[in-house]
């Protein structure tokens, strides 16, 4: 006769399997543990939630500055003087660190849904304290070189804020599935109030948020104002190189109600286009005038500037990835341009009846035209015979003598300043970068009747942003993108929004106490069990299935009779 001892049969998790191997490395079942989670593993648990936390800000961040690539890569090639798109490699490694912590938060979540131990792997933590470390190296940087873009962020908030509330609304209401069962399991009354405590603050956090949510397109249609100017900077410098006629040329065909460029006076007191101190990025005078390539734009004189090519630098970078989109006629158009003269865009202006805004930049101290560079500029728009009234004129310097010379020019001031001060000194606009002003204070330049202009606005989120909250013209560097905004990408009333927040808070407070209901009495069921009975059970009730079983012990014993 032999006796048998129980036979313990199970079977194969591979989804479990997989998660605990991929996480911790184990792979199998002995090596798997419903034990609580050690301190120091609940610190690498810990230091996981912030990175990822940290990296989703960093994401987010790079992901609305999309309207200011541009300016990122000139303030690389002032100190690198080599020009690169620096946001490629910023953009990829960024990504390639959310994804990777984004996936072991989620095997982490998996873990504690399934009562498993948390155990990070050794190469794991690796990954996480270097993502962590190239993270913070990052913003760091970011905050000494490119402070002022910090404020993309809460500005971004205004066009995404209420999605990002119904979206991280949706994702808690989901952890209650996981908190429930935690609550569930766990036997100790402390710990498990103060989970519920910690997860019900951070939902009726979420519940209050749309209180703080402040966003200009939460608005009356009714009172929505008309579609702001376009104001053409540089032109259309993803189309053409900046400053060049092309670039202008292109501008207008895009509807654009004005242009605007950057201005140097030569040596000989023409007045001509350059954004850059040198011409090193824009032209070939490293080709031309080899022994020359840093000097100052402004030591330049016009005959000189004129032999220089504008326009093949941009072919060859590319700035805007924009190159491989333009046919070959355009591209021999571009290969061709020159220097441009403040007296040739103003005539191409004064032919389509478009404003002008310029930056004047005065020469240095020991330029022949220091002193006359007021004088030289005004005569040059004298000579383009321009129309005064389509004339944005910026420099503060001597403003009063130009009103008496030309009163008829658009007096336009680039220092932020009160509504009063600027009727004072006769400054009927204002051209301001988009981060400087608040919707209030939009509001109260337009009560005020003074014309606000922004720059620079490329992205349509932003163009309509700044569109509901009353802004009379923006500058940008992607007319042709903006030209293809009709209205603002969503507008919505009041009561709609509340309708809307209300309806999601109280959805997820029901599935949230639906799902704690559930985990309870399905925890409950479990308990009343023995693990040993649920496995032979189960196994019985699939014997009809093709079952893959594995004999744990089979211990024979005893002698025959």
């Amino acid at each position: 006769m032999v006796k048998h001892q129980p036979l313990q049969v199970y079977e194969r998790q591979l989804c479990l399997s997989c998660i605990t191997g991929i996480y911790g490395c184990r792979w199998k079942r002995y090596q798997r543990s419903h034990d609580d989670t050690t301190k120091w593993e609940l610190l690498w648990s810990l230091v996981l939630l912030f990175t990822f936390c940290l990296l989703l800000v960093w994401f987010y961040f790079w992901w609305e500055a999309r309207n200011d690539y541009n300016e990122f890569n000139w303030f690389l090639y002032n100190r690198s003087r080599e020009w690169s798109d620096g946001t490629v490699p910023i953009l990829a490694t960024t990504a390639a660190g959310f994804t990777y912590i984004a996936f072991l938060m989620v095997l982490a979540l998996c873990h504690i849904a399934l009562g498993q131990q948390l155990n990070l792997h050794w190469l794991h933590k690796i990954g996480v304290t270097a993502a962590l470390l190239t993270t913070i190296v990052g913003v760091i940087y970011i905050n000494e070189t490119w402070r002022q873009e910090w404020d993309v962020i809460p500005i971004s908030l205004q066009a995404t804020g209420p999605f990002l509330h119904i979206g991280a609304l949706a994702a808690v209401t989901a952890l209650s599935w996981i908190v429930a069962g935690q609550v569930a399991r766990t036997e100790k009354t402390i710990l498990q109030v103060v989970v519920v405590l910690l997860y019900l603050s951070v939902l009726l956090g979420l519940y209050v948020v749309p209180l703080y949510i402040a966003s200009p397109c939460i608005m009356d249609t009714a009172t929505l104002k008309p579609r702001p100017d376009v104001i053409g900077h540089q032109g259309a410098p993803m189309l053409a190189p900046e400053n060049t006629l092309r670039s202008f040329q292109r501008a207008l065909h895009m509807n654009v109600t004005g242009l605007e460029a950057d201005v140097a006076i030569s040596v000989d007191g023409v007045p001509f286009l350059m954004h850059d101190l040198s011409l090193q990025r824009t032209t070939d005078v490293a080709e031309v005038f080899p022994d020359r390539q840093m000097d100052d734009a402004s030591h330049f004189n016009w005959t000189d500037l004129q032999q220089l090519n504008a326009g093949k630098w941009f072919l060859k970078d590319d700035p805007f990835w924009t190159v491989n989109s333009l046919p070959p006629k355009e591209k021999d158009l571009i290969a061709n341009q020159s220097v441009c003269s403040l007296e040739q865009l103003l005539k191409l202006a004064s032919y389509h009846n478009s404003t002008v805004v310029f930056r004047l930049r005065r020469p240095p101290q020991e330029h022949p035209c220091y002193h006359s560079w007021i004088n030289d500029t005004l005569q040059a728009v004298q000579q383009s015979g321009i129309p005064q009234s389509l004339v944005m004129w910026t420099p503060d310097e001597y403003r009063a003598q130009v009103r008496q010379l030309a009163p008829g020019l658009i007096q336009t001031s680039l220092k932020k300043q009160s509504p009063q001060s600027l009727q004072q000194y006769g400054i009927s606009r204002l051209l301001l970068r988009y981060n400087q002003t608040t919707t209030q204070e939009i509001r109260n330049y337009s009560q005020s009747n003074i014309n606000l202009s922004l720059y620079t606005v490329n992205e349509p989120w932003l163009y309509s942003v700044l569109w509901c909250s009353g802004v009379s013209s923006v500058s940008s560097e992607a007319p042709d993108i903006l030209s293809k905004v009709p209205h603002p990408i969503w507008l919505m009333r009041p009561d709609e929004y509340c309708l809307m927040w209300v309806s999601a808070d109280l959805i997820s407070f029901a599935v949230v106490i639906g799902i704690f209901i559930f985990q309870k009495y399905r925890m409950t069921g479990m308990r009343s069990y023995n693990p040993e009975q649920i496995m032979l059970s189960a196994a019985v009730r699939r014997s009809s299935r093709d079952l893959n079983v594995m004999k744990e012990k089979l211990i024979f014993s005893g002698q025959p009779q």
